[in-house]
């Protein structure tokens, strides 16, 4: 099954950072030293039990184009989902994938979609403007999403973002997602939980919300 997608989401969060302390910045153009914030530290990862019946997992720009030049995607991102992709499929959840059309025969085969799989073709980031998405995992009863991939500040964030506003549940693992930079990442996870029903405290499984966690602390009953 292959979905098409059009439209995006502007976003944009701009912060002085560095392990979570605001330093000292050169000064502006007029002279002025440019205003420093302090970014809120990163939540420790919540262990969460989802129902396989109503949770489905989403699968973005996990492709070669995009890991063969992202060092993080194949050395940090995909030995996480190796396992945790089988575990998935064990359990019997819904799976959708989504990325560009000129990447949709190229996904990294150890994560490659299945025959049955939910395809999507995008040419922005949220996955659900302007798609039939919603209304396919609503037929197969999915109130919660579990999404990975490339990367948390871009097409996780945003995709996060139109899930919620059809009243899913989101959970991020934040070892199957990444950026470029650690800077990138930490502002990335900061937005998926100040998103929507705001979650900054992280409760696990918060309705209509974003929940972080870790591949090994996700179980399915």
């Amino acid at each position: 099954m292959t979905l098409s997608h059009t439209g995006s989401i502007a976003s944009g969060l701009a912060l002085a950072l560095s392990c979570g302390a605001a330093q000292a910045q050169p000064a502006a153009p007029s002279g002025k030293p440019m205003m420093t914030l302090e970014m809120p530290a990163t939540p420790d990862p919540a262990r969460v039990t989802l129902d396989p019946r109503t949770t489905a997992l989403v699968v973005l720009d996990f492709v070669e184009d995009i890991c063969n030049v992202q060092p993080s995607c194949k050395g940090q991102m995909l030995p996480a989902m190796i396992p945790f992709l089988e575990r998935v499929r064990k359990a019997g959840l819904v799976v959708a994938y989504g990325t560009r059309e000129q990447n949709m025969t190229k996904w990294l085969k150890e994560v490659a979609p299945a025959s049955g799989d939910i395809k999507i073709i995008n040419t922005a980031q949220d996955r659900f403007y302007n798609t039939d998405l919603d209304k396919v995992l609503k037929a197969k009863g999915v109130k919660t999403l579990i999404m990975v991939g490339w990367k948390v500040s871009g097409s996780v964030t945003y995709t996060s973002v139109g899930a919620i506003a059809r009243d899913y549940t989101v959970v991020i693992p934040m070892d199957t997602t990444s950026t470029a930079s650690s800077y990138e990442t930490t502002i990335g996870f900061y937005n998926a939980l100040n998103s929507g029903n705001a979650n900054l405290a992280n409760e696990p499984l918060k309705p209509k919300a974003v929940t972080l966690t870790r591949t090994d602390m996700i179980a399915f009953q």
